[in-house]
Formats: structure tokens, sequence, C-alpha cells
């Protein structure tokens, strides 16, 4: 199952210690993790093999939403920052767009997350 993580600037830290919190679930050999390039170089940091796309701002976004839309990405986990404006918002909403026409889960924050993993872990 492949599983999208994007994370804003201010979400990174979080979405990298959410990773960590889930590392039983998360480096299962049956999950594959992409991200967008910044978020994507957290979690190898961390210790996680993510397959990078481009940052948000330069299309990442876009990507992910093509890879959901192709029936590639099975979830998106994308921490979005509630407190910011962002230049590329209009790929965010086209992101959650793709989402929701797809029916592909979308968490953007860590207890909807949560929930997600927790349901595939059974």
């Amino acid at each position: 199952m492949e599983i999208a993580i994007i994370a804003h600037d201010r979400m990174k830290a979080e979405m990298v210690q959410f990773l960590n919190k889930n590392k039983s679930i998360l480096l299962n050999e049956n999950i594959r993790l992409i991200a967008t390039g910044t978020t994507g170089g957290q979690a190898q940091n961390a210790g996680f093999t993510v397959r990078r796309m481009l940052s948000g701002p330069m299309g990442g976004d876009a990507q992910i939403a093509a890879r959901v839309a192709e029936g590639k990405t099975k979830m998106v986990l994308f921490f979005k920052d509630p407190n910011s404006s962002h230049a590329h918002e209009v790929d965010i909403n086209m992101l959650i767009r793709v989402c929701d026409v797809h029916n592909v889960p979308l968490a953007t924050n860590e207890a909807t997350a949560q929930l997600l993993l927790n349901a595939i872990s059974r």
C-alpha cells in the first residue's frame, strides 16, 4: 500500500514524531511511503525509506494528486498548518478534491492520521 506524507513547514517536526511513533506500522514491507521533497527528506533522516517527489510549492502536491488519480496512492497523511496561508493553496485544494473524487482517505491532522494507521494495522 502506498501512503503519501506531506507536512507544511511548521508541521514537519510533528510529522516526523508521528512517523516515529508509528514505526512498527510504517516499516511493514507492504507499505511504501512517498512524500513531497522536504518532508520526505526529514522522514529519510529519521530512518524511513521514502520516494521523494518535488517540494509542495514546486509541484509535489500535484505529483501526489496524480498518483492518487492513477490509483497508486491509497492514503494521504497531510499535516496542514491551519494558521498560515500558502502560495500553493490551489494545489493543496486540488489534492484534497482528487482524494475526495477517488475516495482515498486523507488525514489533515495527527488524530485522524492515527485512526487511519490503526485501521490498516489490524
